[in-house]
């Protein structure tokens, strides 16, 4: 069990002390005036802020996020000086978070600062070690905070930074964020001409961020400071990334692109580039969104993880989060429920893994529960105790949507169904026969399995799953069921007079008709899952054939990662790396052939509730060149150009059968 929270004492002024490192958070005297003095004045941010031109974006690093006073004062100084159509990027890492509790008290400290931080305070939810991703005034202010210690965390941030803040204690208190390790990070992350301030003027901090790369010079302080440090990057930008996972040189003249599907990863594409001020057509071949994969009644916002730090458990601590955080956007108990999810232990090995997670993660990501306990939460009788995840819940998967789809500046196109790609010097033609349905720079393939319909990205090692859901019936004794409950599938509480159940998996199954028989496995479920909420239900009494349901394929992949990026020219790249094939260890100077303004989606299978917002966001991340809001490994992982990368290195044809990197 871990426990990341910051331990606070407090002063008789009601201000916190830092239990761990014995040091205040902000200045005695007058905090507000010493952060924009050193960090706002520092950085002469009031004249670049308003210098942004539109659709640019500033990005700041900042080494200690504290209680959040320097990225409210940074935003409040952008809100009043930055054009409407500028944006601002804030990138922090934090080791110990305050708890909710703790950073409402300290900023009601200051109530200026209320118009901002409120809005910190309405998503301060399911912030869990890793990488997480905040949105704030319509996507035109993000933060993007990194819970764990810097020197592990900075090395993943894929990033280019414009200036800096080093905060994070005093060097006597917290040496371990004054390092050249560290120094050595922030320069790797910094734009050409970064600037940089800093509280402290600490002699060897001065000569460690020199050595790093930074011109760094002495100037009068705040209060009782009598100097303080500010500095400017002339180092070179570091350039280590291999060719097929760099950022794409290509930037479209126009902000414009069509996303091909109208599931949960097309409308959250959608909704990412719109928010950046991009004009999007959203192409549905149906009558609405979410009417295939995305359409269920009712969806698990369920974490599948391990406690080995996997790239798929990192995508989804982070996918957790950034969904969840969604969800306010939703009228409660309608659309969605935080009532928790109970993964039952439903036999010994299962229990044991756990155990395993459980001291691995944070409590108020999951914790374990004993069989008591665990009906007591349920409402039901059940067959065991199992793992409690009490942030998580279900949804009702249209109307994240539709929310999405509806975002400003997104064209929502029905019944246009997409069948060929086509390019030309302006960009990309969408067709349909002989019938252009659309063009544009930019196109991102978000059909799930229908991306494999285009000659260009037909490639991809996708495969479908066919999932059936069975609609039950509330009845008087099931509605005292209170928390999603997991075994081999899943039950829901009631969603307005019916529960949802399932999902089957049927690996060879091409028609969607739903099948008597999947109701009656769905039945077996529930049984296995508890006995008693089947007798709630009077299940033995239902007739398969007469249950309603729904099927839909789920798409994914061979290593069960999504495919979220550029896309590749298959052949030429297939030519370019050859060399590969006989050392797996060159790194080629050749850049990656790219199919300039392509990108792709897919693969979420039946994660997409927690990983296809975040995807839609690291996408947009890909076509502005913007901080990645996962590490860069989690990035590389779901990066399409991982399986010609492996089919190329293993000689043969096979698609990659493991998620680890090549």
């Amino acid at each position: 069990m871990i426990d990341i929270h910051a331990q606070l004492d407090w002063d008789a002024q009601g201000q916190p002390l830092s239990r761990q490192f014995g040091d205040v958070y902000f200045s005695r005297d007058d905090g507000l005036g010493e952060t924009r003095h050193v960090f706002l004045v520092g950085n002469d941010l009031g004249k670049r802020f308003a210098a942004l031109a539109a659709g640019e974006c500033l990005t700041i690093g900042e080494t200690g996020f504290g209680t959040g006073m320097n990225f409210f004062c940074a935003w409040q100084l952008f809100e009043q000086t930055a054009p409407d159509t500028a944006r601002l990027h804030f990138v922090s890492v934090e080791k110990y978070p305050l708890a909710p509790g703790d950073l409402h008290r300290a900023l009601a400290l200051w109530p200026e600062l209320a118009p901002w931080s409120g809005q910190l305070l309405e998503q301060y939810v399911a912030l869990h070690p890793g990488f997480q991703r905040l949105v704030f005034a319509n996507g035109r202010v993000l933060l993007t905070l990194l819970v764990g210690d810097a020197l592990e965390l900075l090395p993943q941030l894929d990033a280019r930074i414009d200036a800096w803040f080093l905060d994070g204690f005093a060097p006597a208190k917290n040496p371990q964020m004054w390092t050249p390790e560290l120094f050595g990070e922030v320069a790797r992350l910094s734009a050409p001409g970064a600037t940089l301030g800093t509280f402290t003027s600490a002699g060897f901090v001065r000569r460690g961020l020199i050595d790093a790369g930074f011109e760094m010079q002495r100037v009068p302080g705040y209060g009782r400071k009598r100097e303080i440090l500010r500095g400017q990057f002339i180092g070179k930008p570091s350039t280590t990334d291999s060719p097929w996972y760099a950022h794409p040189g290509f930037r479209p003249g126009k902000r414009e692109a069509v996303v091909i599907g109208a599931g949960l990863a097309g409308c959250a594409t959608a909704a990412s580039l719109a928010a950046r001020g991009w004009q999007v057509r959203l192409l549905e071949r149906h009558g609405e969104v979410a009417q295939e994969g995305s359409g269920n009644p009712q969806g698990v916002l369920y974490l599948k993880l391990s406690a080995h730090g996997t790239a798929l458990s990192q995508l989804v601590v982070s996918g957790f989060g950034h969904t969840r955080r969604l969800l306010r956007h939703l009228p409660e108990g309608q659309d969605w429920s935080a009532c928790g999810v109970l993964q039952v232990a439903f036999d010994a090995r299962e229990a044991k893994r756990q155990q395993q997670l459980a001291k691995a993660f944070t409590p108020t990501l999951l914790h374990v529960l004993e069989q008591q306990q665990a009906e007591h939460l349920a409402g039901i009788a059940l067959p065991a105790g199992g793992l409690f995840f009490p942030e998580a819940g279900w949804l009702h998967p249209p109307a994240l949507c539709r929310w999405l789809a509806t975002r400003p500046g997104i064209e929502l196109l029905r019944h246009h169904q997409a069948l060929e790609l086509q390019r030309n010097a302006d960009g990309w033609q969408v067709l349909n026969g002989g019938t252009l349905l659309a063009e544009a720079p930019v196109v991102v393939l978000a059909g799930a399995g229908d991306t494999l319909t285009f000659a260009q990205s037909a490639w991809l090692p996708l495969k479908r799953i066919r999932g059936q859901i069975s609609r039950l019936p509330a009845t008087a004794t099931s509605r005292t069921l209170a928390t999603v409950v997991c075994a081999q599938g899943y039950v829901a509480p009631a969603r307005g007079d019916e529960h949802t159940l399932g999902a089957s998996f049927a690996f060879h199954a091409e028609n969607l008709e739903p099948s008597a028989t999947e109701h009656g496995d769905n039945l077996d479920m529930l049984a296995a899952i508890s006995s008693d909420l089947y007798q709630r239900f009077d299940a033995g009494q239902l007739q398969p054939d007469e249950l309603a349901g729904r099927a839909a394929f789920r798409c994914t992949s061979p290593d069960y990662l999504p495919l979220v990026g550029p896309l590749a020219d298959a052949a030429a790249f297939a030519t370019i790396y050859a060399p590969l094939r006989k050392d797996a260890r060159l790194r080629p100077d050749s850049p990656c052939p790219w199919l300039d303004g392509l990108y792709v989606n897919t693969g979420h299978g039946s994660r997409g509730l927690i990983s296809a917002p975040l995807a839609g966001e690291l996408l947009a991340a890909w076509l502005e060149n913007e901080p990645l809001p996962v590490p860069r490994s989690v990035a590389e992982a779901c990066h399409p150009n991982r399986f010609l990368l492996r089919r190329i290195i293993r000689g043969n044809d096979r698609q990659g059968q493991s998620s680890a990197n090549a």
